[in-house]
């Protein structure tokens, strides 16, 4: 059985997993990701050098604008020391296996298109809503990188040119910030757990007027995005990931406020044929699976 070592490198946790060429994981952990360079390469090592000879090829996915082609991250997200990273001076050459690295928001797209929503799907988009918003757009039955690896960074989205394009909260990144959302929900309770996602949702599903107001706007600004996207793309499916996408609330308000936005203009109605939009199968295991396809898909090319 043919075995790979996966990282997903989040700017909290750095998850790994033994996983095999069919999607099954062996085992799986995760460590709390370092806040320096050096560190972060001896917790790759002490990972890998747990399954010594146990996986022929590394794949990994992380934050930031990923150079595939070169297996280079740049920016690295709130990781900036990995601006720079090489997969191949640092991974392949030590451990003498083919790597891959991929975006993490690409990765949760490249994951539901080999197991999830997004398979068989000609045209479609993965949009991953967390403190910004991930993303990757599948065309032609491939996910898009663009000229310099930059399509599908959804977060740099302007939904709010009026009130000024310096500020970042007329982008999607604060505008459709799930971290943002219950954040706002939780204020407007008087929660001191700002990040408690548990309350914002109980008040969301009772429909408590000042909680669910926050959240019809966010599922409006969602929308909005996706209005915006679906005119470029004319996509089959979109699938809405991130924690909160396992709340069926989230997916029927988005349906309910992409219809209203539809509705709202004759022309735009008559010629924008809506997109399914569903949630993700996967949760937090994605990035593992996404990485791990995009490996295969990188070796089946070659």
């Amino acid at each position: 059985m043919t075995q790979y070592l996966v990282y997903d490198v989040g700017g909290t946790n750095l998850k790994y997993a033994l996983m095999d060429n069919g999607g099954y994981i062996i085992t799986k952990g995760k460590v709390a990701s370092p806040d320096n360079l050096p560190a972060f390469k001896q917790a790759l090592f002490d990972i890998a050098d747990q399954f010594t000879d146990e996986f022929e090829a590394i794949a990994m996915c992380a934050p930031g604008k990923i150079d595939t082609k070169e297996k280079t991250i740049y920016y690295g997200g709130a990781l900036t020391y990995l601006d720079g990273f090489n997969l191949v001076e640092n991974l392949g050459d030590r451990y003498q296996v083919q790597v891959s690295v991929e975006n993490d928001g690409k990765a949760a797209a490249l994951a539901e298109q080999w197991l999830g929503k997004l398979k068989g799907v000609d045209t479609g988009a993965m949009m991953t809503l967390g403190t910004g918003v991930g993303g990757g757009i599948i065309a032609n039955g491939k996910l898009l990188h663009g000229r310099d690896f930059q399509a599908g960074e959804l977060s740099w989205m302007l939904l709010r040119a009026s009130e000024g394009v310096e500020k970042v909260s007329s982008y999607t990144a604060i505008l459709c910030s799930a971290v943002q959302m219950i954040k706002r929900v939780n204020e407007s309770l008087g929660n001191d757990q700002l990040d408690d996602g548990l309350a914002a949702f109980t008040a969301i599903n009772k429909w408590q007027p000042e909680a669910y107001d926050i959240f019809s706007e966010f599922c409006a600004n969602i929308a909005q995005m996706i209005l915006n996207v679906q005119t470029v793309i004319n996509g089959e499916k979109i699938v809405i990931g991130g924690g909160i996408s396992a709340q069926p609330i989230l997916i029927e308000e988005i349906n309910y406020q992409f219809e209203k936005l539809l509705g709202s203009n004759e022309m735009l109605g008559g010629q924008i044929i809506p997109p399914d939009i569903v949630a993700a199968r996967f949760q937090n295991d994605a990035n593992l699976y996404g990485a791990l396809y995009a490996l295969l898909l990188q070796i089946d090319s070659e």
